[in-house]
């Protein structure tokens, strides 16, 4: 199996990670995926695509990821895993996009306006 390389993004987070057959070895920005996301909830967001599709030992990925916070890193990552996955087979493709893990999440922060604190909020009114 050659390398798969493939993109996810979240918010203002970018994933790009490199698929190869291996043992099941995760790296982060050259660091280890307990190491780089130490959240439990985080590391299983992360694994989600490749639970559903039975090969969590399989495949060795190597993420490089920059922009957002680390919630919006995991998703990112987490789409890129799970299109990596409908390359190497077709097969699990119907299986993730039930799941949903097939569609870039849309929702961005929205712009902060001028004459206002923050997106929508006004500022504080004093009657005197």
């Amino acid at each position: 199996m050659e390398v798969i390389n493939t993109i996810g993004r979240r918010k203002t987070a970018v994933a790009r990670i490199y698929v190869s057959a291996g043992t099941g070895k995760i790296t982060v920005n050259k660091r280890e995926l307990k190491d780089y996301f130490p959240s439990e909830i985080l590391q299983i967001v992360i694994n989600q695509p490749l639970s559903l599709v039975n090969a969590l030992n399989a495949y060795d990925i190597k993420v490089n990821v920059k922009g957002g916070g680390l919630k919006g890193q995991a998703e990112a990552v987490r789409l890129a895993i799970a299109r990596a996955m409908c390359e190497v087979s077709q097969e699990n493709r119907p299986v993730l996009k039930k799941e949903g893990l097939l569609t870039r999440d849309p929702r961005m922060v929205e712009r902060k306006k001028y004459g206002r604190r923050k997106a929508r909020r006004r500022f504080q009114f004093s009657k005197r």
